[in-house]
């Protein structure tokens, strides 16, 4: 009997050891505890996450390039633009492949609400690293350890490609929505609502296409045309309504605003406004200004009332740090806000953690956006009416109205109740408009800085670095270089190729910068696209 019972052990022993011989290296290498696969829905957090997080939060340095804000401190920034590498959002793009294959593993058809945002996600993402680099791998990037070494697509070949993914895009979920399938799971900016996405999808496309202005001769790129059709076909081509169809980014007590009560020690007076920001605002008697800075503490001291428009002061994002960081600290004495210049506004940026949503595409750009187009002349249309919609909607965005407006400021620079005190504004949205500055200057050199220029007031502090994209391809609204740049006193036009490319893709990477560059990865080249 015992001797039967060891055969039996030796037996069953040796059948285990054959069955693990016979799988594979695969299989054995498989991590029991760590998933393989996971739903489509989570990845596509995880993809939109990336979308507000990896492009230019408020408040950060993409923020500063924007010239909203500056650093008076270098031992925490500076307001150089001495940037390197670009972000590199190739491991986003990977997640979407994983997310269009989830979907497709759970039974979904070739068409679905994933497939259909991966294809916005691809032009969103590969547009974010070409408009800073120039040409990118794309057709033969993302294929795994088929293709180690891709080679680099021409810019104009990308931009080419993301015009036909948000194509694809819109035409997918117009199929999506014909057949009752409006809903996509974990999407947590509209809740999955497909029919908001197509809106959203298709104001993106009005973006891209007014990038690329220098362009609008290019018959491949064909942007008058495709101006024209999504112009006169709201139908095939629905945009956003207004604010509530903005694309935006809601904060909450755990997903906090990134200024709030718990940093306001660290950096309330570490950073200051901005010339560029706060002087035009200022000089168009423009109330926003009032909701977004705090007036100077210096000009309260000489006098002026807080409801003075002259009263609000920003540096220049060129000014020597040294110099500004000792105007930003300078005492005024009691009962007082430090420094020279103005400050973000402490009610409505420190009061609470969720301060404003944050728009990655939103309805008041659009309405620039297609204002720009009309007074270009790429098709018949009516430029002031789109320019007014969107003031008027960043006046929305911001709460004013017309009649009196009641506005919080603090006296001492500080944020709690004691520190702060109210005054009123009375505003007419008609009397603002008919101002020289403001109110439209028809097809002019005039005309374009003022969409620009309000273009630029209304993204404060939204939508990454689209502000000084916007700048870079127009020269508006004023940004100034100096010795405080860095740079040899210059704003830099590109970021340079990420470092992995240099390593491991070095061939194809040393064929695009000669091509495009001279052979150099230089922050001050200018990119196909401004041109």
């Amino acid at each position: 009997m015992k001797i039967n019972k060891i055969f039996t052990s030796i037996f069953a022993v040796g059948a285990l050891m054959l069955s693990s011989c016979e799988k594979s290296f695969e299989e054995l290498e498989k991590d029991p505890n760590r998933p393989v696969n996971v739903p489509a829905s989570l990845v596509l957090q995880g993809v939109e996450s990336d979308m507000f997080n990896n492009t230019g939060r408020p408040f950060s340095a993409e923020m500063r390039w924007n010239q909203f804000f500056c650093s008076n401190y270098n031992y925490y920034a500076t307001n150089e633009y001495t940037w390197t590498q670009t972000p590199n959002h190739y491991n986003t793009l990977k997640n979407v492949i994983k997310m269009e294959g989830e979907a497709k593993r759970a039974g979904l058809a070739d068409i679905n609400g994933y497939s259909a945002l991966g294809k916005f996600f691809r032009a969103f993402f590969f547009e974010q690293m070409t408009t800073r680099v120039g040409d990118l791998p794309m057709t033969e990037a993302l294929l795994g350890i088929t293709n180690v070494t891709p080679k680099y697509d021409s810019q104009k070949a990308v931009y080419v490609q993301i015009l036909k993914w948000l194509d694809e895009a819109n035409n997918d979920m117009a199929a999506l929505i014909a057949k009752g399938e409006t809903s996509v799971t974990g999407d947590f900016y509209y809740g999955g609502d497909v029919r908001k996405w197509q809106k959203a999808v298709n104001a993106y496309k009005l973006r891209v296409l007014i990038s690329l202005s220098k362009k609008d001769m290019d018959a491949d790129l064909n942007l008058k045309t495709r101006f024209a059709e999504m112009m006169s076909n709201p139908t095939k081509f629905p945009v956003l309504g207004n604010l509530s169809d903005n694309l935006e980014y809601r904060y909450n007590n755990f997903n906090k605003y990134p200024s709030n009560p718990d940093n306001f020690g660290f950096d309330a007076t570490r950073q200051n406004m901005s010339k560029a920001y706060v002087e035009p605002l200022s000089l168009m008697k423009d109330p926003r200004v009032m909701i977004t800075c705090e007036p100077a503490g210096s000009e309260l001291k000489a006098g002026k009332l807080a409801s003075d428009f002259s009263a609000y002061v920003g540096a220049s994002s060129a000014e020597d740090l040294t110099d500004m960081s000792d105007k930003a600290g300078r005492n005024n004495g009691a009962g007082f806000a430090p420094g020279l210049y103005s400050f973000q506004n402490r009610n409505r940026y420190y009061r609470n953690y969720v301060a404003e949503n944050t728009f990655v595409v939103g309805y008041s750009e659009m309405c620039f956006n297609i204002a720009e187009a009309y007074h270009l002349g790429w098709a018949t249309g009516d430029a002031e009416t789109w320019y007014k919609k969107g003031i008027q909607a960043s006046f929305d965005f911001y709460g004013i109205k017309n009649g009196v407006n009641t506005m919080t400021y603090s006296r001492s620079g500080g944020r709690e109740a004691a520190d702060l005190a109210t005054f009123n504004i009375d505003f007419n949205f008609d009397t603002y408009y008919n101002q020289s500055s403001v109110k439209y200057a028809g097809k002019t050199a005039k005309g374009q800085e003022q969409i620009l220029t309000q273009k630029y007031v209304a993204f404060f502090m939204n939508s990454g670095m689209e502000s000084y994209f916007n700048w870079r391809r127009t020269g508006f609204p004023k940004f100034y270089s100096g010795v405080g740049n860095g740079n040899s006193n210059r704003i830099a036009v590109r970021w340079q190729y990420p470092l992995s490319e240099r390593t491991t893709n070095a061939d194809n990477y040393k064929a695009a910068i000669s091509s495009q560059y001279g052979g150099k990865d230089d922050i001050n080249d200018t990119i196909w696209l401004l041109k």
